[in-house]
């Protein structure tokens, strides 16, 4: 009987290995160079795009999105095109790869909404990078625009990732897009204040502080007649820098003020009578 593995079976298969190898390095030669290359061409592009966008002082946060987004469809076909070089029938491999995009599609609907939504807010820009904006129950400032999501750093210093395909679809409030800032503060004073005197110490606090702008001018109204107290509505403007500043420094001082000018601020009292029934 003849062995299964004979001598010259196994110089068989080496030889149609060799030769089958010989045949197929010239395809896998061809498919590391067109990897190399294409490697190359995508580097070059990125390098140029961010070069030309940078030249044109276009939105940072749009460079970054489009260099990615690119640069994903071009790995793709390279992809399919090594795979072609190495001989695989890219029909057959396309026609799989569309079949696996609409189930990969139908998967993944709310991370396709999210690169809608990133879409969105590249092109309509409610917001950019470095704006602080208020959406979806937080707030903070808007540190990078992702494909996905948006990546924001709260005031005390938490990083919170926002889906883009919400946060498109819901409001925003931008803190940062004007210049200008404008504060309503309210005031409570007593009734058997002068609002004369009142507003002229109102208007000297303000005066006094560099921080307010002269224009638009500043206003003071009565709000409300309230219960125990007159409100009063305080609207003044600053630079978007100094809001903040400027508030905090306005309640301080209007507090000494108020108090140098012998003007009480109410604060809720309860007077309690107690009536004694009991018989002696």
């Amino acid at each position: 009987m003849k062995p299964l593995f004979a001598l010259e079976n196994i110089d068989i298969y080496i030889n149609r290995f060799v030769t089958n190898l010989v045949d197929y390095v010239p395809s896998l030669i061809s498919a590391i160079v067109v990897l190399i290359i294409g490697i190359l061409i995508i580097k070059l592009f990125r390098k140029i795009v961010r070069n030309l966008m940078t030249r044109k002082n276009l939105d940072p946060t749009l460079l970054k999105f489009v260099l990615d987004v690119f640069t994903w469809v071009f790995r793709v076909l390279l992809f399919v095109t090594v795979i072609e070089q190495l001989g695989v029938k890219t029909t057959s491999l396309m026609a799989a790869l569309g079949a696996a995009g609409i189930a990969i599609g139908l998967a993944l609907q709310g991370s396709l909404s999210n690169f809608a939504g990133g879409l969105l807010i590249i092109l309509f820009k409610p917001f950019r990078v470095g704006d602080y904006i208020e959406a979806q129950g937080q707030a903070g400032t808007v540190n990078s625009i992702q494909i996905f999501s948006t990546k924001i750093i709260t005031s005390n210093n938490q990083v919170i990732y926002m889906p883009n395909g919400a946060l498109s679809n819901g409001t925003i409030k931008n803190f940062s897009q004007e210049p200008l800032r404008r504060a309503e503060i309210v005031l409570s004073v007593g009734y058997e204040s002068d609002l004369k005197k009142v507003k002229e110490a109102i208007f000297g606090v303000i005066e006094r502080d560099t921080k307010v702008l002269k224009e638009p001018a500043p206003g003071v109204e009565i709000k409300a007649l309230a219960e125990n107290s007159i409100d009063l509505s305080v609207t003044l403007w600053t630079e978007r820098a100094n809001h903040g500043k400027a508030v905090s420094d306005f309640y301080e001082n209007i507090k000494a003020s108020f108090e140098n000018a012998g003007i009480t601020i109410p604060y809720p009292q309860r007077d309690v009578h107690v009536k004694n029934d009991a018989k002696k």
